[in-house]
């Protein structure tokens, strides 16, 4: 996808260093780096690559990256995002785990581009959502997210179970 100079892709393993990065100063905007565990080895594999030999082809993995390449000619941003799937409707969707446009090519529209990229996935794949989550505290992008037509879903309370937890809930 090119428009206005800038490129979006699906990331090679040629990335990953770059994905790493950008993973890297998201935590320190969210300032929460001491709790990125995922290394560039981690993320070679658990990410689907696009091999760039087929159009349609990805290596096995959990979650694919769009990358957004300035007229620069610099990776500016990322969409990383993973298949999901609705009982409701019977049809999958695309859940964003991670969008993050550099400071310095912010109010540009290429996070905009991006979330239109992950919206093309989930009409290619004849889906019906696109979901994400954001911090509460994150304003600038709560008002961005529904600026686009995106609405908070209230009613519904993110739940995880991890470490400690996730073992104990495993082993009973």
């Amino acid at each position: 996808m090119a428009s206005d100079g800038y490129t979006i892709r699906h990331a090679t393993r040629e990335d990953v260093q770059t994905i790493h990065g950008l993973i890297i100063e998201l935590a320190e905007y969210e300032k929460a780096v001491s709790s990125v565990k995922a290394t560039p080895e981690i993320l070679v594999n658990t990410l689907a690559f696009h091999d760039a030999s087929a159009p349609d082809s990805f290596s096995p993995g959990y979650a694919r990256t769009f990358l957004l390449v300035a007229p620069e000619n610099e990776i500016a941003g990322m969409a990383l995002y993973f298949y999901n799937y609705s009982t409701w409707t019977g049809v999958p969707g695309v859940y964003l785990e991670d969008l993050f446009v550099k400071p310095k090519y912010r109010k540009r529209g290429y996070g905009k581009a991006l979330i239109k990229a992950c919206a093309k996935e989930v009409i290619r794949i004849n889906g019906q959502r696109l979901e994400w989550s954001c911090l509460d505290w994150n304003t600038p992008s709560l008002e961005f997210y529904e600026s686009l037509g995106a609405t908070r879903k209230k009613e519904w309370v993110g739940l995880r179970a991890e470490g400690e937890a996730l073992a104990r809930l495993a082993e009973n």
